[in-house]
């Protein structure tokens, strides 16, 4: 199926800013085999580029990794250290799109993720939730993407066996955005 703009309603070419105070960048793991655990960052930034042809629309983005939050300062230091992030020499999770289509009423959005030095295609499930003005006399996007990625692959390689079997961490990390964006002015 090809984009075309006229069949996004509300749907405008241009460039707009993330907002990080109406956005969410949160993920989760298999934990003990028994649960999942929960986290997300509170520091980031990222650009949407809308074309006049909805397929040559882009997206960069940065994530703050310093920014973790799991509920458990332990743990997020922990994370922050070189046994998962080693935040000291890769700060930041980066993703530059390279190629958006139609998948349904949705989207796909295809683009290079880099973290820990490591640079891998993912693809996002990306849904576009609205485009409308705001009160402040501006334009808002909203926008849900998911995603999974295996943590080994970008080297977050770190096994944590347990006794009986199993480890204390999975390998596939379940990535979700709730993202607010605001049209630039002239």
């Amino acid at each position: 199926m090809t984009l075309a703009a006229t069949s996004i309603p509300g749907y405008l070419a241009g460039t707009w800013s993330i907002d990080p105070a109406h956005s969410d960048v949160s993920f989760s793991v298999r934990h003990m085999m028994v649960s999942k655990v929960k986290g997300r960052f509170g520091s980031f930034s990222g650009t949407i580029v809308t074309a006049e042809d909805p397929a040559q629309s882009s997206v960069t983005a940065e994530i703050d990794l310093n920014s973790i939050d799991t509920n458990n300062a332990q743990r997020d230091d922990h994370i922050r250290s070189r046994d998962f992030f080693e935040v000291e020499k890769h700060p930041t999770m980066t993703f530059t799109s390279t190629s958006v289509r139609a998948d349904g009423g949705d989207f796909l959005l295809t683009g290079d993720l880099t973290l820990k030095g490591i640079t891998k295609p993912v693809t996002l499930k990306l849904e576009l939730n609205g485009i409308g003005p705001d009160p402040y006399g501006g334009t808002r996007a909203g926008f849900t993407a998911t995603t999974e990625i295996s943590r080994k692959e970008f080297g977050v390689d770190i096994d944590m066996p347990m006794d009986g079997g199993g480890v204390v961490i999975g390998d596939r990390i379940s990535i979700a955005l709730e993202i607010e964006a605001v049209l630039a002015t002239a």
